[in-house]
């Protein structure tokens, strides 16, 4: 089970280089159920989806390199490229993500939670903006198929 909220982003942390982060491309096969593709650095993974906005059944398997390649052949909508930074906020880690491309200039974190009652309670830090969990338009496989 994924457990994740979304936040815009008002400010970027000003030490955002000196986290740790992944160059991210994904790309999307399925809607309803998601079936989506992503390279993580050089990890290739294919991911399922159930529905739902804060909390939903999530599997993943790995994909070899040339499987990967030939499923974007027939991925749906745009391709999404990310970089995805890492930053600490104990006990949680905060998935920042800087969009590139067409996309630009989107900035979004996802925090992930162990349940929903965690999620429900969870203080954004001053930096986050508007909490976009349920907003459909911000579930990147939406911005991949329709903006």
């Amino acid at each position: 089970m994924e457990i994740e909220r979304k936040f815009l982003i008002k400010d970027l942390p000003k030490d955002l280089t000196s986290y740790p982060c992944s160059q991210i491309e994904q790309a999307y096969l399925n809607e309803n159920p998601v079936l989506r593709i992503r390279r993580k650095d050089d990890d290739y993974i294919l991911t399922y989806k159930s529905k739902g906005m804060m909390a939903r059944e999530e599997s993943e398997f790995p994909l070899t390199k040339e499987a990967y390649e030939h499923l974007c052949t027939k991925a749906d909508g745009k391709i999404i490229s990310k970089t995805r930074y890492f930053i600490p906020l104990a006990p949680h880690t905060i998935e920042l993500d800087v969009f590139h491309g067409d996309m630009e200039p989107l900035i979004m974190a996802e925090v992930e939670f162990a349940s929903i009652e965690e999620a429900n309670v969870f203080l954004p830090p001053d930096w986050f903006g508007q909490d976009v969990t349920m907003d459909r338009r911000y579930h990147n496989v939406n911005m991949a198929l329709y903006q």
